[in-house]
């Protein structure tokens, strides 16, 4: 049995204990408060077994130690730990600064202990003692754990176990950057909440004012009915990033009052419109939060076979590759850069995001629309900390080039998946070049990148077909002095390239190879984003297997580099017909019909892999209804996606009772045929957005229901499919 011992059992303290009883865990619990009263409460609450009454008793023969009391208390509550502690006991906190709390340490210590590990549960109410304990508190929520380099790797694998239980996500931050993070995100909305309230409260009127409050006055100042006592000690602990938060907030208020007295309104809409969309990049970023995705997203789909064909003309968003491109070529280019069908997705919105952190005024997504001022070629500023990439693979990997040629250094970071994806691919062929890239050892993000150093151009023969690192390598080439070249092994999408000359930037394009010289401008311009063929291929298949489907899908991007998915599902048997086809902005646009077909199994060309490497999820769905054996080699890239696709495939395709191999580099797929139904069940997207529209696509085509775990992620890359799904004919629910 393991003893846990709680020391303060306020909010955080009495939950933790409550959560714990909640798991059934095999786990003794101690607690101790300065208040008898207190003790004994929570001893009848059922949340401790045993009530303490120092904390030298508390102490004794625990295994793991969380101190949760407020700021102004926690060193002479150490101290006292520091004295009683003995064998192999794990001490960690819950305070929401840590600076002070090293300091604390050091004061008692002299030095951090290997046993201590700083902690900060970023979850609570504005509730507090021992009756507002709640056991599902940390479920979804981040625990930040600031470890410092003479921490026992046991003891912050044993802290990371105990928020774990209870359902806790535990990351890990340096403990300067945790304090300003939170002095942004938590201590400087409390304050001004409190602040908010205080001088409404001094008017005279004041009982008028709040008796006719408005919604919004009331989310924004609950948290100014918190522990005064304990926002002044966090006030106080964190006074540095505080204030300077403070000193942000109060110059940008500063200018807002300026623009309603010079009746700005232009002003007044920008700034409310950036608002308004850093605040959705907000609410979907599970690592920077106190709540989960899921809060925002359902994470669960259901789908059931329909009682009839799919129809109708729907045009799904805008291709994802093109909307990244025109926000970083538009934000270094002279002048103003229009674009119209951008892809509002969280992956899009985590490179606008990221430029605007650079200094970059962008307007928009409104309705697709964006305009962008650009900055020139070298007119980014440094962020103010790591530029988040979220789930977007495209804007890490392309970002990197970019950032490669800046005066400034920068770090580039991501969600759980993108944290595990493979960065080297793209840092040791820019080191080619000069620049300046660290990975983590395992050779996954972050990505820290050093400024100020000279880029060279160079030639690189890629091992790998990859369109984001050729693209990463040319628009460094863009900072390099001389020429830049690329070689490809098979042919990859070309939206750089076409995107650059667009801007006004030569790219020579000679068979496999592209090159540019170095030192040359961009000019701003429209760009008229087309229809995501990657997008517009969930509904080729889906329109291909269910009998009677007859579907238009509009203004779709036809780049050749991109229509991979077109020529294999043609290859088998599909019925695909092309109309007005057209070119806009420089890309071949079409309309799209696809009416349902017997599809036949086939070899896929490995020559057609690279040009529909996004779409294998659905059609290998396709493969499992098509009659005969379908094979699959050369996709090898599949494996370090944002899930290993092939192995999410191979899982989830064989509990729907298909016959699949996964290989090292694709798959064998022995198809039900034209007649075959899979027989539904429950699979898992692995926070895999395309995995889990593959998986809504095959339960059309189920005796059961397919019910898809793991969905919140489908709004990085397609944020109304759902919508489009139900729009044709998909007997689609979705829940929490």
């Amino acid at each position: 049995m393991k003893r846990v011992a709680v020391i303060g059992l306020g909010l955080i303290g009495a939950s933790l204990c409550a959560a714990l009883k909640k798991t059934g865990a095999d786990v003794w619990l101690q607690g101790y408060a300065r208040t008898e009263s207190t003790r004994e409460q929570a001893l009848g609450l059922g949340l401790i077994d045993a009530a303490c009454h120092s904390v030298d008793e508390v102490m004794q023969a625990a295994d793991i130690v969380l101190i949760a009391v407020p700021m102004g208390q926690f060193r002479s509550v150490f101290e006292s730990v520091y004295k009683a502690r003995t064998g192999s006991t794990v001490v960690t906190d819950a305070g929401s600064t840590k600076h002070s709390v090293v300091k604390d340490v050091l004061s008692v210590v002299g030095s951090m202990p290997e046993w201590f590990v700083p902690g900060h549960p970023i979850a609570g109410s504005e509730l507090s003692g021992v009756e507002a304990h709640d056991a599902t508190l940390f479920i979804g929520h981040q625990i930040i754990l600031t470890p410092v380099e003479t921490t026992s790797v046991t003891a912050i694998e044993s802290v990371e176990a105990l928020w774990q239980d209870v359902g806790g996500t535990v990351s890990r931050m340096d403990v300067k950057r945790h304090d300003e993070v939170l002095a942004l995100t938590s201590h400087l909305p409390h304050v001004l909440a409190f602040n908010l309230v205080h001088a409404l409260s001094d008017d005279d009127e004041h009982l008028e004012i709040f008796r006719y409050a408005a919604g919004g006055f009331r989310d924004f100042t609950r948290i100014a009915a918190s522990d005064p006592v304990m926002w002044r000690d966090i006030s106080l602990a964190n006074q540095a990033a505080l204030l300077a938060g403070l000193d942000r907030y109060t110059e940008r208020l500063r200018a807002m009052r300026d623009a309603i007295a010079a009746g700005d309104g232009d002003w007044l809409r920008s700034s409310f419109e950036r608002a308004r969309d850093a605040r959705r990049h907000f609410s979907s970023l599970s690592d920077q939060g106190v709540q989960s995705v899921a809060d925002t997203h359902p994470s669960i789909f259901e789908i059931t076979a329909p009682t009839s064909g799919l129809s109708g003309r729907i045009r799904v968003p805008g291709d994802k590759s093109i909307s990244h491109r025109a926000i970083m070529l538009g934000s270094l280019a002279d002048g103003v850069t229009t674009v119209d069908g951008f892809l509002e997705g969280e992956d899009a919105i985590a490179t606008v995001q990221a430029f605007r952190e650079m200094g970059v005024a962008i307007d928009g997504p409104n309705e697709g629309r964006v305009v962008i001022q650009g900055v020139g070629r070298d007119g980014l500023k440094a962020p103010v900390g790591p530029l988040y990439m979220g789930n977007s693979g495209t804007s890490m990997r392309l970002l990197s080039g970019i950032l490669a040629g800046q005066r400034f250094d920068t770090e580039l970071t991501g969600d759980s998946s993108l944290s595990k994806r493979p960065m080297r691919r793209v840092a040791d062929p820019l080191a080619l070049l000069g620049a300046q890239i660290q990975t983590a050892a395992d050779g996954t993000p972050p990505i820290r990148i050093r400024g100020g150093h000279t880029l060279v151009g160079c030639h690189t023969d890629l091992t790998v077909a990859s369109a984001q690192v050729k693209s990463a390598l040319l628009l460094a080439g863009m900072y390099a002095e001389g020429e830049t070249s690329v070689t490809e092994p098979a042919p990859t999408r070309d939206h750089t390239e076409r995107m650059l000359a667009g801007f006004g930037y030569p790219v020579a394009r000679e068979g496999a190879t592209a090159r540019l010289q170095g030192g040359g401008r961009l000019t701003g311009c429209h760009i008229d984003v087309p229809s995501d063929i990657s997008s517009a291929a969930f509904f080729l298949v889906a329109a291909s297997i269910v009998p009677g489907s007859d579907v238009w899908i509009e203004h779709v991007g036809m780049n050749p580099t991109r229509i991979g998915v077109i020529e294999i599902l043609n290859r088998m048997g599909a019925r695909i017909e092309i109309h007005n086809a057209r070119e806009v902005g420089g890309e071949p646009v079409a309309d799209l019909r696809v009416q349902a077909a017997p599809l036949q199994g086939i070899d896929v060309p490995e020559a057609l892999v690279p040009l529909a490497i996004d779409e294998f999820p659905v059609l290998f769905v396709a493969a499992s209804l098509a009659a005969g054996e379908t094979r699959v080699s050369g996709a090898s890239e599949l494996r370090v996606k944002e899930s290993d696709r092939i192995q999410s495939m191979v899982d989830g395709l064989t509990t729907l009772g298909v016959t699949i191999e996964g290989t090292a580099d694709g798959a064998v797929i022995q198809g039900l045929g034209a007649n075959g139904v899979f027989q539904g069940g429950r699979v898992h997207a692995h926070e895999d957005h395309r995995i889990a529209m593959a998986f809504s696509v095959a339960g059309l085509r189920a005796e059961t229901p397919v019910v898809v775990e793991d969905c919140a992620n489908v709004a990085t890359s397609f944020p109304n499919f759902v919508g489009l799904a139900r729009q044709i004919g998909f007997p689609l629910t979705v829940s929490s």
